[in-house]
């Protein structure tokens, strides 16, 4: 185990022998810890979560979930981001969630609910891929205008799927400053909860290109589960796109979305990728 996430150990932050989960969700990757094993403890300080998140030091990761199945048909996630910081919702994370309770003994092909500090999300697989339904949304600003485009920036929008995002469309998200202007945009005084920001560019086979800048992560991650649902509502408020909505992450992975509305209320579906990547367990080497 990598010396950061020893030295905690030593400290009592971590116990020695405590098994995790490390899954992926189209590049979007976790550390999930099964409370089965045991309650969070002082796994959920930041500290602890900043160490385990560490790429190069720790585990690597962009969040750790608490994960508790004590009732299979309705497991109960608790995420923070990798700063140590409370996330509200992470798509990717939930659909996660679906994936590794399957792989865990509950039965999925006819729906769970997850439980989630945004409220309680349905769940189901689809043709082997996990799809969740998120929280109708309800926020929607198809232009920004606190924000000014700039470059060749030529549309941004708002809304807030669980947590805010800013979906910017360009030409060609290959040669944009995800980490520049997403920093300064997250920090923009006019969002006053800060956003993810997403740029979104159409490909020739007619899905979307995205890349991400995560609050809370702060920096750029190669896929944005709610971040993906954004663009998708976004790109057909602007008359740009129609469900299903096919976005192609940074890890070259598909995020499907599928939207319902019923006036200024939209209902998005998220489906994608999510992988076991492997099972390891806290020791101490020293």
């Amino acid at each position: 185990m990598a010396t950061s996430v020893v030295g905690s150990v030593a400290k009592g932050l971590i116990r020695v022998g405590r098994p995790f989960y490390k899954m992926s969700g189209s590049g979007n990757d976790f550390v999930f810890f099964d409370l089965r094993d045991g309650p969070p403890g002082d796994l959920s300080t930041p500290t602890a979560i900043q160490e385990i998140c560490a790429r190069g030091t720790g585990v690597g990761a962009d969040g750790v979930v608490f994960f508790d199945r004590s009732d299979p048909q309705a497991p109960t996630i608790r995420y923070y981001n990798s700063d140590g910081s409370g996330g509200e919702l992470c798509g990717n994370a939930t659909l996660c969630t679906v994936r590794l309770a399957e792989l865990l003994g509950a039965p999925c092909d006819d729906g769970v609910i997850v439980r989630t500090d945004a409220g309680d999300v349905a769940a189901r697989l689809v043709d082997g891929l996990p799809e969740i339904d998120l929280e109708a949304v309800t926020e929607v600003q198809p232009d920004l205008a606190a924000i000014e485009p700039t470059g060749s920036e030529q549309r941004l929008g708002y809304t807030v799927v669980g947590v805010p995002h800013v979906v910017i469309e360009v030409p060609d998200v290959a040669t944009v400053d995800v980490v520049g202007r997403g920093s300064r945009i997250r920090r923009d005084r006019s969002l006053a909860m800060g956003a993810n920001v997403n740029f979104v560019a159409r490909a020739s086979d007619g899905s979307w290109m995205i890349r991400t800048y995560e609050r809370g992560v702060e920096g750029e991650t190669l896929a944005c589960g709610t971040g993906a649902a954004a663009s998708a509502i976004l790109l057909e408020a602007w008359g740009r796109a129609a469900s299903p909505v096919r976005l192609v992450t940074r890890s070259a992975r598909t995020l499907t979305v599928r939207l319902g509305r019923e006036g200024d209320v939209w209902h998005p579906s998220l489906r994608g990728s999510a992988e076991l990547v492997f099972i390891g367990q806290f020791v101490h080497t020293g």
